[in-house]
C-alpha cells in the first residue's frame, strides 16, 4: 500500500507541475504577441545584417536566405455568390439572442485584433451568429478538418491540442477560429470541451454575404444619387459606378463656406446630408443675399465642371452638412472630354512572338527545370531549328488542376495573358496541350526576380525603386484600361528580362473586373492585401495600388511594413493602417508621402484614384525622373543582368509528351 501511496502522490506532483507548465506557456504567449512589433522592426535590419555576413551569389549565402524568408505564396477564394440581386434582395437570416448574449457576442468582436475593424456592418455580425452547445468530452474542432466557422465561447470551458499535446484552454468571452472567415484553411488543432459549453457560430459565408452586401447598398445608393443629378443622369450604369469610386466624401459644419463668390473652382457638389444656402451678391456694395436652400439629392458647381473659371455664388453649410465632390478632370473623363491620352493603354509593336503562331510542342527542346508550383512545373526551353530563341514553358498538370478547382483560373491567366500587349507584362505568346498537360510558352526573363534580387543585393536605391515602379505602374495602366485587376503585386512577380527591363508576371489572381467594378475575392499575398480585401468589402484597381506601396516600401527597406507571426496578426497589422508604421530613415520623406498616399485606408483617398497613373506620375517622389525615356526603353536600367549562362548547357533533354497538338480546344478538354 505503500507504494500506491507514493505513485499517488507522485502523480499529483506531476498534475500540478504540467498545471503549472500550462499557465507558463499562456504566459509566454502573451509575451510572444507583445513583441511582434519589435519583430516587425527588427526584420529589416536582420535581412540587411544577412547580406552583409553572406556573399552574395555563394552557395552558403543563398542557403542563408533561404533559411531567413521564403517566398510568399497568394491565396485566392472566390466568393460563394455573386448574384447581386439575390445579395440585395436576401439579407442572411438574423437569430435571436438575449441582450447579455448579444453583449458578449459584441465584445467578443470588438476585442478581435481585426474584427474590431469591420465598422458598421459589426452589429450585423452580432445578428446573424446562431447558437451551438457542445457536451463534456465532445470535440468541437478535429485536427485536419477543413474549417469554415468561427466561434465565440459563452459559458463553458474548451482545451485546445495538437497531435495529443494541450496547448492551452479557451475560457468564456473567447473569440477563436476566426481565420476561416477569411478563407478556407486545414485546422492544425482540437478543440475540445472540458464541460457542456455554449458557442455562438458564425459562418464564413454568412460574414461574405454580410459585408458584400453592405459595399452593394453603399454602390447602388450612390449610383441613385448621381442619377439625381441632370449632368450625370444621361450617362450608363458603368461610368456612374466609376464616377461613384472617384467621389470624395466632405464634412463642413454650420456657417462653413463650401464655394466662395469670386474664388476659382474646379468641383462639383452633391449634398447627401444637411442644407446649405445659395448666397447671391447682386453688387459689390450690397451684402450677400440667400436665393435658394438646397438639400439632400441637389447640387451645385456644375459650371466649374464646364470650366468656368471662378465662382458666381457661395454656398454655406446651415448646421452639420456632407456632400460628394467630384473634380472637373475626373468629370470630363465620363463626360465627353480625353485626357490627351495619357491614361489609354499604349500600343504594342510587332514583335518575335508575331511569328510563333505555327510553332508546335514538338518543336522546342529543353534547357532545364527553373521552378516549381503546386499544380505546374517551369522550364527554360530553345526552338529547335533556333537555339538562339530563348523561352520559357509552363506545365501544368490536368488532373491537378481539374482536382484543385482551379480550371476557370488558368482559363483566365491564359485570355488575360493572350491579350496583353505591354512590353512591361511578360508575354504569354502561344499554348498546347496533351493528354496530361497544357503548356504556356512565354516570354524569357532571365535577369530574375525582384525578390531574389532584394535577397541577395539588400535594399535597392531611390533611383533604382523608381524605374522598377515605372515599369509596374506602366504595366498597371494597361491593365486597369482595360478593367483588369492583378491582386498579387509583388516583388517575387516583377522580373527582369535580358536588357534589365521589370515585367509584370504571376496572374494567377488576375481578373477581369464585371459588374459594380468590384470584385469580393478572397486573394493576394500576405502583407499585401489591402484592407477591403480582408475584410471582404469589395476591391477594384485601387487594391493594386495599394499593393504599389507596399511593393515600394519592401524595396527600399529590405521587408514590408506589415509583418507578423501568422496571417491574422499580418490582417490586423494591415487594418492598423500605415500612419501606425515607423518608417526607418533610409526612406526619404518624399518616398514615405508617396507610399502613405497609395496606401489610405479609404480606397478614395489613394493616389491615383482621381486620374490614374497620370496623378502618380505628378508626386514630387517623381520630380526630375525621365519616365518617357523608361517607356521608349532608353533608360538605362539599375542592373544589367549577366543571362549568358543559359545558353551554354552542354546536355539538353527532349521536351516528350503524348501526341502534343494545337491550342484551338485548349479550355475545352479538362
Amino acid at each position: 500500500m505503500g507504494t500506491l501511496r507514493d505513485l499517488q502522490f507522485a502523480l499529483q506532483l506531476k498534475i500540478e507541475e504540467l498545471r503549472q507548465r500550462d499557465a507558463l506557456i499562456d504566459e509566454l504567449e502573451l509575451e510572444l504577441d507583445a513583441k511582434d512589433d519589435l519583430i516587425r522592426r527588427l526584420q529589416g535590419e536582420l535581412d540587411r545584417l544577412r547580406v552583409t555576413l553572406s556573399c552574395p551569389g555563394s552557395a552558403t549565402g543563398q542557403h542563408r536566405a533561404s533559411s531567413v524568408r521564403v517566398k510568399r505564396r497568394s491565396v485566392l477564394t472566390e466568393p460563394t455568390n455573386l448574384d447581386l440581386n439575390l445579395i440585395l434582395q436576401n439579407p442572411p437570416m438574423s437569430h435571436s439572442k438575449s441582450q447579455e448574449s448579444q453583449r458578449v457576442i459584441e465584445t467578443a468582436l470588438r476585442e478581435n485584433e481585426w474584427l474590431k475593424y469591420v465598422g458598421r456592418e459589426l452589429s450585423d455580425l452580432v445578428d446573424c451568429v446562431y447558437l451551438t452547445t457542445v457536451a463534456q468530452g465532445a470535440r468541437l474542432i478535429r485536427e485536419g478538418d477543413e474549417a469554415s466557422q468561427s466561434f465565440i465561447l459563452e459559458e463553458g470551458k474548451l482545451e485546445v491540442s495538437r497531435a495529443g499535446q494541450k496547448l492551452h484552454i479557451i475560457e468564456a468571452g473567447t473569440l477563436f477560429g476566426e481565420l476561416a472567415l477569411l478563407y478556407n484553411y486545414t485546422c492544425t488543432s482540437t478543440v475540445t470541451a472540458l464541460v457542456s459549453s455554449k458557442l455562438w457560430v458564425l459562418e464564413r459565408q454568412v460574414f461574405e454575404r454580410i459585408m458584400q452586401r453592405s459595399s452593394v447598398l453603399r454602390i447602388t445608393q450612390c449610383v441613385d444619387v448621381l442619377r439625381s443629378v441632370p449632368l450625370l443622369c444621361a450617362l450608363p450604369e458603368d461610368d456612374l459606378i466609376k464616377i461613384s469610386d472617384v467621389l470624395q466624401e466632405c464634412h463642413y459644419r454650420d456657417r462653413d463656406y463650401i464655394v466662395r463668390h469670386g474664388v476659382p473652382g474646379d468641383t462639383f457638389f452633391i449634398v447627401t446630408s444637411g442644407q446649405v444656402e445659395v448666397l447671391e451678391r447682386r453688387s459689390v456694395s450690397e451684402d450677400s443675399v440667400c436665393v435658394s436652400v438646397l438639400s439632400r439629392g441637389d447640387s451645385f458647381g456644375d459650371r466649374a465642371l464646364k470650366g468656368e473659371v471662378s465662382r458666381s455664388l457661395s454656398i454655406v453649410a446651415t448646421g452639420d452638412v456632407t456632400c460628394l465632390a467630384l473634380n472637373r478632370e475626373s468629370a470630363l473623363r465620363f463626360i465627353g472630354a480625353t485626357e490627351n491620352g495619357n491614361n489609354e493603354p499604349k500600343a504594342r509593336t510587332a514583335d518575335e512572338g508575331d511569328g510563333l503562331c505555327r510553332v508546335s510542342l514538338s518543336d522546342v527542346q529543353v534547357l532545364c527545370h527553373v521552378g516549381e508550383g503546386r499544380y505546374s512545373h517551369t522550364q527554360v526551353v530553345h526552338l529547335k531549328n533556333d537555339t538562339s530563341r530563348v523561352f520559357v514553358l509552363k506545365v501544368i498538370n490536368k488532373h491537378a488542376l481539374v482536382s484543385s478547382g482551379n480550371r476557370a483560373r488558368v482559363l483566365t491567366e491564359k485570355q488575360i495573358l493572350m491579350d496583353a500587349r505591354c512590353p512591361f507584362i511578360v508575354r504569354l505568346y502561344c499554348t498546347f496541350r496533351d493528354a496530361k498537360c497544357l503548356y504556356m510558352l512565354k516570354e524569357a526573363c532571365l535577369g530574375g526576380d525582384l525578390w531574389t534580387l532584394l535577397r541577395e543585393r539588400g535594399p535597392f536605391d531611390e533611383s533604382a525603386v523608381r524605374f522598377y515602379t515605372t515599369c509596374v505602374l506602366e504595366a498597371l495602366r494597361f491593365l486597369h484600361g482595360q478593367g483588369i485587376i492583378h491582386r498579387d503585386l509583388k516583388p517575387e512577380n516583377v522580373l527582369l528580362d535580358q536588357k534589365g527591363y521589370a515585367k509584370l508576371a504571376g496572374f494567377s489572381s488576375a481578373k477581369q473586373l464585371a459588374s459594380l467594378q468590384r470584385t469580393w475575392s478572397f486573394c493576394g499575398s500576405a502583407a499585401y492585401q489591402a484592407p477591403e480585401i480582408i475584410l471582404h468589402k469589395g476591391h477594384g484597381v485601387m487594391a493594386d495600388l495599394w499593393a504599389l506601396g507596399i511593393f515600394v516600401y519592401e524595396l527600399l527597406n529590405g521587408s514590408p511594413p506589415f509583418s507578423g507571426s501568422d496571417q491574422l496578426k499580418i490582417c490586423a497589422a494591415v487594418l492598423k493602417g500605415i500612419d501606425a508604421v515607423e518608417f526607418p530613415e533610409a526612406i526619404s520623406n518624399p518616398a514615405a508621402d508617396f507610399i502613405k498616399q497609395l496606401c489610405r485606408e479609404n480606397p478614395t483617398e489613394r493616389l491615383g484614384q482621381r486620374n490614374g497613373v497620370r496623378d502618380i506620375q505628378g508626386h514630387k517622389w517623381f520630380e526630375g525622373f525621365d519616365w518617357d525615356a523608361v517607356c521608349k526603353g532608353s533608360h538605362t536600367p539599375p542592373i544589367l543582368p549577366h543571362v549568358q549562362g543559359v545558353l551554354d548547357f552542354s546536355s539538353s533533354e527532349d521536351q516528350t509528351g503524348s501526341s502534343p497538338v494545337d491550342d484551338s480546344d485548349w479550355d475545352k478538354d479538362f
